[in-house]
């Protein structure tokens, strides 16, 4: 089943994004490698697909799991949590109906 991962920020995370990102890629890449990513990005501060220095809010991540737990553990092993760089995480089932 689809889960939804929905991630909120510090204020100010970018820095400790730029430092944290290549691990916390590397576990999408994972995931993606496997087939099961539907989809993942960051959630722009500013209405930019580069906002600079403005960072982001958030993270989404959408991809196919065997359960709520077992999606919830993924979402807790996230490097950016560890870092510091989200101040709340949400797992949620997910159904795809369009397109």
């Amino acid at each position: 089943m689809l889960y939804a991962i929905i991630s909120e920020d510090i204020e100010n995370s970018l820095a400790l994004r730029q430092q944290t990102r290549e691990a916390h890629l590397a576990r999408l890449v994972e995931l993606k490698e496997a087939g099961r990513l539907f989809v993942a990005g960051p959630h722009p501060a500013v209405d930019s697909n580069d906002p600079g220095d403005a960072g982001f809010t958030g993270s989404l991540v959408i991809a196919t799991f065997d359960s709520l737990t077992a999606a919830q553990q993924w979402a807790d092993e996230d490097p950016y949590l560890a870092a510091g760089v989200y101040q709340k995480v949400t797992v949620k089932p997910y159904k795809k109906v369009l397109p």
